[in-house]
C-alpha cells in the first residue's frame, strides 16, 4: 500500500463502532436472557472472533449489515464447545472470555495466532487462580494456548499491578460466578470502564469508586439494545491527519468520548490542536460527540501517569503527531506498549527514525524532538493494525513515497480504513 504527501483532508466521515464495546455487547448479550440487538457493531476480525467463540458454545448470533442479534441463554447457558476456541488476534477476547469460562462447568481450551501466543496471560492467570479457577498455560510459559477446567470460584479483592481494562474485566466477569460475596479490582490508575457501564446497563449489581470496581455474584442479566458509538481509537488517525496536513478540515461523526478513553483529545488540546466537540449526547449508555478538527500549529507536551491508560492504543499515532510538532514531546509510563500486538515502543522509535524523525527510546516511553521533516520509507507493519494505520497517516505528511508492508492487517479493527482515508484526501 503506497502513500504520498497530499494537499489536505476535507469532508466528513463516520468511523466504525468501538471495538471494546462491540466485544462486550456480544459477550454480555450471550450471558443475558433474551435477544440483544447491537447496532453499529464493528465488523473487524477481532470482534468476529468473539462471535465465533460464542457460537461454538451454543449461542445463536445473527450477523447482518444492519445489526447483530445475540440470542442469550443466561449466565449459565453456555455449553461445551466441540473444538478448541480460536480467538485469532484478539487479546480482548482471550482475556475477557477466560473470566467467563472460569465459571463454567465444562473444560475448554483456547488458542490464537502467533501474536496471541506470545502475549502475557499471567496477568489474568494469577487473579483467576487466586479465585479458585483451574486455568493453565499449556506450554507453561504464561501465554496461550490456555486450558480452563471447572472449579468453584470465590470472591477476592484484587490489587492489579497494571491499569488494564482487560485484566479488570476478566476478574469482574469471573466474579459473576463467585459463591461468597463481592469481587473487587483496584487499579493503579483508572482504565477504560466499558465493562462497568455495560454490565450495569444489562442489570448487574456493579459499582465503581475511584480506581476500584466491584460486582456481586449471580446477576440476572437482561437483553438490551446497544448502539455502539464510533471508536475513538479509529478516529485518532483522522484527528491526527487533519491536524498535521495543511489545508485540512474534517468532521468525524458519532465518536465515543468516554472519559476513560479520551486521552487523545486531552493531548491534542495540550499540543495546541484545533478540535471542537459538537452535538454531545449519549449512545448506548456511552458519551459521544461529533469531532470537528482543523489543521493546527502544534507544540510538544508531556504524556505520562494516569493519562496513559486513556490513550494507550493511540500512542503510536501520537508519536507521529509529535514528530510533526515544534518542540519536544516526552512519553513516560508506557511500558504496556511493549506487550501489545507487537512491541510498539521499539517499532515506533525504529521506523520514525527511518523517516527522519529525531526520536529516542527510553525504558518506558520515548522522547520526540519535533519539527524535522519526515521522508517516505518502506514500513513493515509487523502485522500490527495500529502501526500500519499510523504510518499510513505519516505518509500523507512526508516528502516522497511511503509504502506500508503487510498492510492488510488493518482488517483487525478497521476493514475500510484505506478507503475512508482516500475519500478525505485532496490531491
Amino acid at each position: 500500500m503506497i502513500f504520498q504527501k497530499v494537499k489536505g483532508l476535507r469532508g466528513e466521515i463516520t468511523v466504525p463502532g468501538d471495538k471494546s464495546i462491540s466485544h462486550r455487547a456480544v459477550m454480555f448479550g450471550a450471558l443475558a436472557k433474551g435477544t440483544t440487538e447491537i447496532a453499529n457493531f464493528l465488523q473487524g476480525a477481532d470482534c468476529l472472533s468473539t462471535i465465533a467463540c460464542f457460537r461454538q458454545m451454543g449461542i445463536k448470533i445473527e450477523n447482518t449489515p444492519e445489526r447483530i442479534l445475540v440470542h442469550g441463554k443466561g449466565l449459565h447457558g453456555l455449553k461445551k464447545p466441540d473444538c478448541i476456541l480460536d480467538v485469532g488476534n484478539s487479546g480482548t477476547t482471550t482475556r475477557l472470555i477466560s473470566g467467563i469460562l472460569s465459571g463454567q462447568d465444562f473444560e475448554v481450551s483456547l488458542t490464537g495466532d502467533d501474536s496471541i501466543q506470545s502475549r502475557p496471560m499471567g496477568r489474568i492467570i494469577r487473579p483467576l487462580t487466586e479465585m479458585g479457577a483451574k486455568i493453565e498455560s499449556i506450554r507453561q510459559n504464561g501465554c496461550a494456548p490456555l486450558t480452563i477446567r471447572p472449579g468453584k470460584l470465590h470472591a477476592i479483592h484484587y490489587n492489579s499491578p497494571v491499569a488494564s481494562a482487560q485484566v479488570k474485566s476478566c476478574v469482574l466477569l469471573a466474579g459473576m460466578y463467585a459463591q461468597d460475596g463481592s469481587t473487587s479490582v483496584t487499579e493503579p490508575a483508572l482504565s477504560r470502564n466499558h465493562t462497568e457501564l455495560m454490565l450495569s446497563y444489562f442489570g448487574a449489581d456493579i459499582t465503581s469508586e475511584g480506581t476500584t470496581a466491584s460486582i456481586l455474584p449471580e446477576p440476572h442479566l437482561t437483553a438490551q439494545k446497544v448502539e455502539v458509538p464510533g471508536d475513538i481509537s479509529s478516529a485518532a488517525y483522522f484527528i491526527a491527519a487533519a491536524l498535521m496536513v495543511p489545508g485540512s478540515e474534517v468532521l468525524i461523526r458519532d465518536v465515543g468520548i468516554n472519559p476513560t478513553r479520551d486521552g487523545i483529545l486531552r493531548v491534542v488540546r495540550a499540543m495546541g490542536g484545533n478540535i471542537e466537540l459538537l452535538n454531545e449526547r449519549t449512545m448506548g449508555g456511552e458519551p459521544a460527540a461529533d469531532l470537528l478538527v482543523r489543521h493546527s500549529s502544534l507544540h510538544g507536551t508531556v504524556i505520562e501517569g494516569s493519562l496513559i491508560p486513556a490513550l494507550i492504543d493511540e500512542l503510536p499515532m501520537i508519536a507521529i503527531l509529535a514528530a510533526c510538532a515544534e518542540g519536544t514531546t516526552v512519553i513516560r509510563n508506557a511500558e504496556e506498549l511493549k506487550v501489545k500486538e507487537s512491541n510498539r515502543l521499539d517499532i515506533m522509535v525504529t521506523e520514525l527514525a527511518r523517516m527522519g524523525a529525531d526520536i529516542e527510546g527510553t525504558d518506558d516511553g520515548m522522547i520526540i524532538r519535533g519539527g524535522r521533516p519526515l521522508y517516505g520509507a518502506a514500513i513493515d507493519s509487523r502485522l500490527d493494525h495500529r502501526i500500519a494505520m499510523s504510518f499510513a497517516v505519516a505518509g500523507l505528511a512526508a516528502e516522497g513515497q511511503t509504502e506500508i508492508l503487510r498492510a492488510d492487517c488493518v482488517d483487525i479493527s478497521y476493514p475500510g480504513f484505506y478507503r475512508d482515508l482516500e475519500k478525505l484526501t485532496v490531491n
